[in-house]
């Protein structure tokens, strides 16, 4: 059984499929049709809802995608939809009135989303600026309107924020619901399916070993596709979002520790700290709904070939540990991968922590991302540049790219081009050259096989143009 609230009414289900997305329960089980069903993919938020989660006893709200949200990821938390924003006395929440004093909606079917997207806003953000509002539209489509009256209207609320709202009304009550309920386990069984919701590690552990092929869900981002498009049936769950000693971020004097549970938004401000490029390609990664809910370790667990995060982690050399049943190793990301979603992990093992060493004062590191749009896509091409230089000569190089081979994968016989070389064009162009010999890429409809062995080699010489000339700005991102 699982147990959450739907605003504040509390939820006990126990006859629910495991594979059920919580946009499915909404429209079949609870009735609540003003949430819509777009893409089915988490690229047009049309299902936006909200999450309230406790962290360290405050009360937080997020944007999700319901298509994408399996339901065991509701046990604990609070599911806040369109029709909870009305006040009791049938009068329009701020939000849905500044839409509609904005003129922001035509046929509607997008509408319900991008409130959900406005709520979280000026939850989290009360004195956002346009590029707060940008940020958090990211993942809402709409073909009507137009964006301006919506930004406008999200703008106008960060003039009256903070308002008072039922919800903020309520927000100790809830604290105290979820309370109740956060620590009650979490099962559901329908027919042959199962999903389990650890508490801890220990647990998850256990899970691990009773249930060797069970699937290992966080954010489900990835995984629930699988379900929405290809029509797949995931026999076993385990639902880790509950696993506290897992999304936790850590920094010594060398290290950056992150837990592997941790979502994309809550590692955002570490690694933007210390590596821009990073925080550059995160705030690409996806939507801000994608970003509330993907892990770091999911990215690096579901192998795919074209993941954003492993080729910058295997650049910083950065390294995974991987536990069993108390035992933990832990090895590079670069061994992770063996082929095409073929991985290192044993039977029962999963991913327990990333840890990314701090930068050094004497290394660049650059990352670099090319897709057919700028936000919301997948790459067809993603590098990481980690180099070092000593009196103008290359003393250190690593260097890996994603989409260029059936795993993200180093450009060896680029590097050896460069360690011990001038930092000069010459060695730039050699080393671009050399490229050619480290990969061998397919064409597919991201990419011609030419397309991406050309992308690769300049994105070796932007690096150099940039480092060579730091007043001229290169990146499109800084002119959008």
């Amino acid at each position: 059984m699982i147990k959450f609230l739907l605003n504040q009414e509390v939820r006990e289900e126990a006859q629910l499929s495991p594979n059920m997305t919580v946009l499915n329960y909404l429209r079949t089980k609870a009735k609540k049709t003003g949430t819509k069903e777009g893409c089915g993919s988490g690229d047009c938020g049309t299902c936006t809802v909200i999450l309230g989660e406790l962290n360290n006893g405050q009360l937080q709200y997020r944007s999700v995608n319901a298509c994408l949200t399996f339901v065991s990821a509701l046990h604990g938390k609070q599911l806040i939809t369109v029709e909870d924003l009305q006040s009791k006395d049938g009068s329009l929440h701020p939000v849905q009135q500044a839409l509609v004093d904005f003129h922001g909606s035509q046929c509607g079917y997008c509408t319900p989303g991008i409130i959900m997207s406005m709520f979280a806003l000026s939850k989290n953000r009360p004195q956002a600026d346009k590029q707060d509002v940008l940020e958090f539209l990211s993942g809402n489509l709409c073909r009507c309107t137009g964006y301006r009256p919506i930004i406008d209207a999200a703008l106008s609320l960060c003039k009256k924020a903070p308002y008072q709202d039922q919800f903020a009304e309520q927000v100790q009550s809830t604290i105290d619901k979820l309370n109740s309920i956060s620590n009650e386990p979490a099962t559901l069984q329908f027919n042959n399916l199962s999903s389990f919701s650890p508490a801890t590690i220990n647990e998850l552990a256990e899970l691990l070993q009773a249930y060797p092929h069970a699937h290992i869900v966080a954010g489900g981002t990835d995984l629930a596709v699988d379900v929405t498009q290809r029509h797949r049936e995931i026999e076993s769950l385990i639902d880790v979002s509950r696993v506290m000693d897992m999304k936790v971020v850590n920094e010594t004097n060398h290290h950056l520790v992150i837990g592997a549970n941790v979502s994309l938004s809550d590692c955002f401000g570490v690694l933007n700290k210390h590596y821009p490029d990073f925080g550059e390609i995160l705030r690409r990664f996806g939507s801000k709904q994608v970003r509330n809910q993907a892990t770091l370790g999911g990215n690096i667990g579901n192998a795919s070939p074209i993941g954003d995060t492993p080729p910058l982690l295997i650049a910083l050399d950065a390294g995974i540990t991987l536990s069993r049943s108390g035992e933990s190793r832990t090895i590079p990301v670069e061994d992770y991968y063996l082929g095409y979603k073929e991985t290192a992990l044993r039977p029962s093992e999963f991913i327990k922590k990333i840890i990314i060493p701090k930068p050094e004062a004497s290394k660049m590191f650059r990352a670099y991302k090319v897709s057919k749009r700028l936000g919301d896509d997948i790459s067809a091409v993603c590098g990481g540049f980690n180099i070092e230089l000593e009196d103008d000569t290359v003393t250190f190089a690593r260097i890996a790219f994603g989409g260029m081979a059936e795993i993200p994968k180093r450009a060896v016989h680029c590097e050896q081009e460069l360690i011990g070389k001038k930092w000069n064009i010459a060695t730039i162009n050699t080393a671009m050259a050399a490229l050619a010999s480290d990969f061998e890429p397919l064409s597919d409809f991201r990419a011609s096989k030419a397309y991406r062995n050309q992308t690769v080699a300049n994105m070796l010489y932007r690096f150099f143009i940039e480092q060579q000339n730091s007043q001229i700005e290169t990146r499109v991102t800084s002119y959008v």
